[in-house]
């Protein structure tokens, strides 16, 4: 969905009562504005932020099983460092 709004001369911006709606965003609730690539975003501020982080950069591991991953992370921990470099 889409919708042209006008930005006030104190640079506010109405949310649709249609947005609002849909987002079940209330009055005096809080949101969260952010900047990506020249695009903003407004998202209704989660009552748990554990839940608002869930799944973000999961694209990270589109390709990479992340099991495997930890695995090895976890072998360069058990290795100790060569003395003989000193």
């Amino acid at each position: 969905m889409t919708k042209v709004m006008k930005v006030g001369e104190k640079g506010q911006v109405v949310i649709p009562k249609e947005l609002r709606e849909l987002l079940r965003i209330n009055p005096h609730d809080e949101v969260i504005i952010s900047l990506r690539n020249g695009k903003i975003t407004i998202v209704p501020k989660p009552k748990k932020y554990s839940e608002y982080m869930r799944g973000l950069g999961k694209e990270l591991w589109k390709e990479i099983d992340a099991a495997q991953y930890v695995e090895k992370e976890r072998e360069t921990w058990e290795k100790k460092p060569d003395s003989t470099n000193s």
